[in-house]
């Protein structure tokens, strides 16, 4: 599990299982304050993992790209050098 701080809330590398087999990976956001239960974010639409450990270390390589989190919780990404 990768781990970001940010000026509200931190950020962690997580996976989601799917009803009908395997992980999606995800990003976990939790205000710093403590309070709330923590927010998941599915990331890299339509791709599914067979194991948990290759869904999180997906979400590991994505939490690097990840610039911000607003207020609100919400997910803002560096832009992809194509």
């Amino acid at each position: 599990m990768a781990r970001k701080e940010f000026a509200h809330h931190e950020a962690v590398s997580a996976l989601v299982r799917e009803e009908e087999g395997g992980y999606s990976a995800a990003i976990a956001v939790k205000a710093l304050d403590g309070m709330g239960a923590p927010r998941f974010h599915k990331i890299l639409d339509g791709q599914k993992f067979k194991t948990a450990d290759d869904a999180d270390d997906a979400a590991a390589l994505q939490l690097e790209r990840l610039v911000n989190v607003d207020e609100d919780g919400q997910l803002s990404w560096a832009a992809s050098a194509n």
